[in-house]
């Protein structure tokens, strides 16, 4: 069973005595955390808890000192192995169940993934890639949403509380390693699967029975949603926080308030697709075949129409065929016009090409989906049609907005 207080922050010196979590994957994790200091001590009372007013807010979660970690079971399509759940987000509610959203549109950061990168998170990237999925695709534009919503109402992460010199963007970095941290110690599926309760598509299940074999892993009740009140659809672990999101000590509670899920009858849908090879570990997202699950030989097919020419532009003529070298967490692509890469923003293939550009593959459902930094979004000015070829470009900055399938030739 969990103890009452899991501290993150400090599990690089620790080794905790329970069957769900992996010290080592989290040490990793928090060693980048950890430089970027609070100061703060962990000694004094969680959020919500305080009987004087806290005027530190840099060392005490106010007001949304109440914390959400919360996960999807997708199966229409499904993200995410089918062995897992999957991250939605981590949410500062008031104490009261109140809460705030979108508190700082100057820290609205875009390219997600650049900055992991470019700060040294890159593991925190890919174990995002198959572990925190939107269901559509756009990866990139869910996490900068779960950051802009909800990331910048956090008071511990104003960037009037980092250190001095702190990189641009570092208490964005800090938030995304510390939801995948503390995902990982959350393991729905496994705990579950331990109880007996496993995706079935006849088999279904009391409310009690699921809230039980969590609580009986976990030690604190969590909220159960679901779709049309019998589709098991989110589960949600609340916390309160003793000192800084950065580094400090999550100290798990019961759920405050009754999810939306019926007392019975309840439906644990199985997802299509294969299941994760570790459950703490990603290798930037499973794929259906070829080398690392990737195929040597594709076209590349556009989501809403046509696929991808030799010159990496988007048509409804006959489909290209890309050379695929690499592993889904990085792989070039070339045509028989040359090395494909991505140059401020937009996608080409040819002879000028020096340079080819890495991209990942990130399994929706059961589509292999070609990302760039991260985001599977491209978008062009207009849908091709008859012999028109429209230029590719990153992100959803354009008229038609889509997702490329890798398709095995």
């Amino acid at each position: 069973m969990l103890a009452a207080a899991l501290a993150l922050g400090s599990l690089a010196g620790a080794t905790l005595a329970t069957p769900f979590f992996s010290p080592v994957d989290a040490m990793n994790l928090f060693s980048r955390n950890a430089q970027i200091s609070s100061g703060c001590s962990t000694s004094g009372p969680a959020s919500c808890h305080n009987t004087t007013k806290e005027t530190n807010l840099c060392c005490f979660e106010s007001p949304g000192g109440l914390l959400l970690q919360t996960q999807f079971w997708d199966t229409d399509p499904s993200t995410g192995p089918s062995d897992s759940w999957t991250i939605h987000g981590l949410w500062p509610d008031n104490c009261d169940g109140t809460f705030s959203e979108n508190c700082d549109a100057s820290r609205d950061y875009t390219n997600i993934a650049g900055l992991l990168t470019a700060q040294g998170a890159a593991d925190t990237l890919s174990f995002m890639q198959e572990y925190w999925v939107d269901i559509n695709g756009q990866n990139e534009q869910f996490w900068e949403h779960e950051w802009s919503t909800h990331g910048t109402c956090y008071s511990t992460l104003k960037t009037s509380c980092l250190p001095s010199g702190s990189a641009k963007g570092a208490e964005a970095v800090s938030f995304f390693n510390t939801v995948v941290a503390l995902f990982k110690t959350l393991p729905t599926y496994d705990w579950l699967s331990s109880a007996g309760i496993t995706p079935s598509s006849s088999k279904t299940y009391t409310l009690s029975q699921i809230t039980s074999a969590v609580q009986s892993a976990h030690g604190f009740i969590p909220a159960l949603n679901c779709d049309s009140s019998t589709t098991i659809s989110q589960i949600s672990y609340y916390f309160n926080l003793k000192g800084s999101l950065l580094d400090g000590t999550f100290v798990p509670i019961d759920t405050p308030e009754k999810g939306t899920c019926a007392s019975s009858g309840l439906k644990y849908i199985p997802k299509s697709g294969s299941g994760s090879s570790s459950p703490t570990t990603s290798a930037g997202g499973s794929s259906p075949s070829g080398t690392g699950g990737l195929p040597s030989k594709a076209h590349l097919q556009a989501s809403t129409t046509g696929a991808l020419l030799t010159a990496g532009t988007w048509s409804t003529q006959t489909p290209a065929t890309y050379t695929i070298s690499g592993s889904p967490s990085g792989f070039t692509l070339s045509t028989s016009k040359g090395k494909c890469a991505v140059s401020s923003g937009t996608l080409a293939c040819g002879s000028s090409v020096s340079t080819a550009s890495t991209f990942t593959a990130v399994t929706s459902g059961s589509q292999l989906l070609l990302a760039f930094q991260g985001s599977t979004a491209w978008t062009s000015d207009s849908t091709p049609s008859g012999t028109d070829q429209e230029t590719v470009f990153t992100g959803t900055g354009h008229s038609v907005d889509y997702t490329i399938a890798i398709v095995s030739t």
